[in-house]
This record gives C-alpha cells, structure tokens and sequence, in this order.
C-alpha cells in the first residue's frame, strides 16, 4: 500500500475549553469538549479536508479521547495506520481560557500522556520516503526528547527532493526545554518553508524584530510566511517580500487557525500555485477556521476556501 503525500507526525491531545470570556482556569467554571486537537493532528485533518492524502505518526489512550481523534481522522481520511494506541496511557488534553483582550491560557497534559511517549521507534522508514512532504512543528521538538529524537529521523527519512515546512508554534508553557535555538537548527537547514507567527522568526533567528529575522531567513534560501492573523501574512523569498491581505470574518475560536493556514499553504504549492497565490490561499483556509469553535471543527473544504476568496478580502 503507497502511502500519503504529506506526513506529520507528534502531539494528538483533545481540547477542552472553557465556554465564556474571562474564566480562569483557576476557578470552577464551565467547559466544552473534547475536541480532537494537537497542532499537527490540525494540519493534517486540514489537509485531508482540501483534498490531498494525508497521514500521521503518534500515540493516544486506549479511552474515549483517543476515540474521539480517530474518529475525526476516519471522517476526513486521514491515514492513521502509523497511530499507537496505548493501553497504559491516557490522551493528551489542553484545557484553554479565552480572554476578552483575546489572549489564551493553557494547561497541557502532553508529557506524560500518550501523546509523549512518541520516540524515533514510531517513525516508519517507508511511510517517510515515500512521503512529497513532512510538516514539523517546534513544540514537537521541544516537548521530550524523544519527540525531537522522533522529528529528526523523519526529516533524515525524506527524499531529497520532498519538501519540508516548518512552524515554530512554540508556547510559554513549553519553554525551558533547553537552547531553542541549537535544537531547532537541523529542521531550519532542512526546511524549504518556515511559517512563524509574530514573535517567531525574531526568536529563531536572534534577530531584533520579525522582519529581520525572516529576510535572515530568506537570505538564507528559505520561503518564510509570517502569519499575521487577520492582517493575513507576508511571503519572503530572497531579496522580495510581499503582504497578502487577509480576510473579514466573524472570529468565533482562532485556535489552530495557524496549523490550519498551514495546511493550506501545503495543499496549494502541491497544486502549483506561485507564491502569492499560494499565500491569499492560505489565508482564506485559516480565516475560515477561526469561525467555529473547535480547532478543527472550522477546517473548510475547497468549496468553502473559493467561496471566500471569490467575496474578496
């Protein structure tokens, strides 16, 4: 059996989240969920979505929350054959508070779930060479040590000519991991694509602003996206940078809005779109996530993606 043409791999957590602005995850409130989440699950479940195969490498529990992610992978497609299900663990689980100022907290059970036990042993030598594209996020890579033992073989595993994206989506609660940045720096070389949102490309590169960091990066031979939310993004590709308008939506949740953009960029460069057009693509596909609550409950079809673009931004 050949296997996806795109492939990720790490964190499948569900997500809970409390209902109303401004309650603390400190205090007794109310919550809804699971949603199935993790920011690579995102991606991939979007993928499949825009209509190109893709599968995943990770772990859940042996329990209804690892039910509920699997079974969102079975509707969209996703291939799944490379999922452990563990028998001694639980799923993962990110409880979020939403504020009014927009800002979110998180408490994430990941390191001890299911969801971080993944380690080099879960990657399939197969299923990454024969794969046209590998998306790696930098909380995978930071959250043990075998994640990032488990994301550096299947970049070793890529063909040549595959192409690698990239997405820091690093979070304070996962901070003090060790140097970022020297962890970070096998994927950087590798990767054809770097999507950073604000604060990212300053602290992969150490650079003072964002800017300067993502023409570093450039400079260097990389396409960076530097997603700015409903501002849209701006592409840099060698000396050229370009800022691609975003879209006028209703925000409901813009939790994996990011991870879904992603995976909307992904689909239109395999379908051959220049990099503009591959960006305002993208654009439509995240701002449409943000409109249902539930990280991937907004992931929209090509249908939905061209209806949006065709209204203008």
């Amino acid at each position: 059996m050949s296997g996806p043409q795109v492939i990720s791999l790490g964190n499948m957590l569900v997500e809970i989240m409390r209902v109303d602005l401004d309650e603390p995850l400190s205090l007794p409130g109310t919550f809804v969920g699971p949603f199935p989440s993790g920011d690579t699950p995102v991606y991939v479940n979007a993928v499949a979505r825009l209509g190109h195969s893709a599968g995943f490498m990770g772990a859940v529990g042996q329990d209804g929350f690892g039910e509920c992610i699997l079974r969102r992978f079975a509707e969209q497609g996703v291939d799944a054959r490379h999922v452990r299900v563990l028998p001694d663990r639980v799923t993962g689980i990110a409880f979020v508070a939403y504020a009014a100022d927009g800002s979110r907290s998180f408490i994430f059970h990941w390191r001890e779930a299911a969801a971080g036990q993944i380690g080099p042993e879960y990657v399939d030598e197969d299923y990454c060479r024969q794969a046209r594209w590998l998306h790696l996020t930098g909380g995978n890579l930071v959250i043990t040590p075998r994640s990032y033992e488990a994301c550096l073989r299947a970049l070793s595993l890529m063909a040549p000519d595959a192409k690698v994206s990239f997405d820091p989506n690093i979070r304070a609660e996962w901070l003090g991991r060790g140097d970022l940045l020297e962890q970070w720096q096998p994927v950087l070389e590798r990767a054809d694509y770097i999507l950073p949102s604000a604060g990212e490309a300053a602290l992969m590169t150490g650079a003072v602003d964002d800017e300067t960091g993502c023409r570093q990066l450039a400079a260097a031979g990389k396409v960076v996206v530097l997603k700015q939310g409903a501002g849209g993004c701006t592409v840099y590709a060698g000396e050229a940078a370009h800022r691609i308008a975003g879209f006028d939506v209703a925000e409901i949740d813009p939790t994996g809005a990011g991870d879904t953009f992603c995976a909307g960029f992904t689909a239109a460069v395999l379908e051959g779109l220049d990099l503009a057009d591959a960006a305002a693509f993208a654009n439509a596909v995240g701002a449409l996530a943000v409109t249902k609550k539930g990280p991937m409950e907004g992931a929209p079809t090509r249908a939905e993606v061209l209806a949006l673009m065709a209204g203008g931004a």
